[in-house]
């Protein structure tokens, strides 16, 4: 025999609705409720997105008047405002200077080894003298 059929009430519509304004995983409002998380799904789909929707309003309503006022608090809140809905953007300068003020030129030196022969001997310079700083031992 199978479990009976889920019938929503009007209080455990509120329930949801105020869980998923809080932010409450669908998965933890379906323990609590005592269901499934697709039969809450199923019979609260308007209470879940009706519950965070609400939520971001007042949320949204309460940072617009903050940005509004005035203080600390509104300069804060008009910056994220700023930040989130009107995409501003905070940018870094840097500007890169010596002791003698900003570097008004950038030389680019290229260091190439010079060539060598089949010994490791540099052209143009004499033999070095002595064993080799480096050898290598075969196995």
């Amino acid at each position: 025999m199978g479990r009976r059929p889920h019938i929503p009430e009007p209080a455990g519509r509120r329930q949801v609705e105020a869980m998923a304004a809080y932010g409450v995983p669908e998965a933890d409002i379906a323990r609590v409720i005592g269901i499934d998380a697709k039969t809450l799904r199923k019979h609260y789909r308007d209470e879940l997105d009706t519950g965070s929707i609400k939520a971001n309003s007042r949320i949204a309503e309460s940072l617009f008047r903050k940005a509004m006022g005035d203080g600390p608090q509104s300069v804060t809140a008009c910056i994220f405002w700023l930040k989130t809905r009107a995409h501003w953007k905070e940018t870094t300068v840097q500007e890169h200077v010596g002791n003698a003020g900003p570097i008004m030129k950038i030389q680019r030196v290229i260091i190439s080894p010079p060539p060598r022969d089949a010994n490791g001997n540099m052209l143009g310079q004499p033999a070095a003298k002595g064993p080799p700083l480096l050898e290598h031992v075969g196995t």
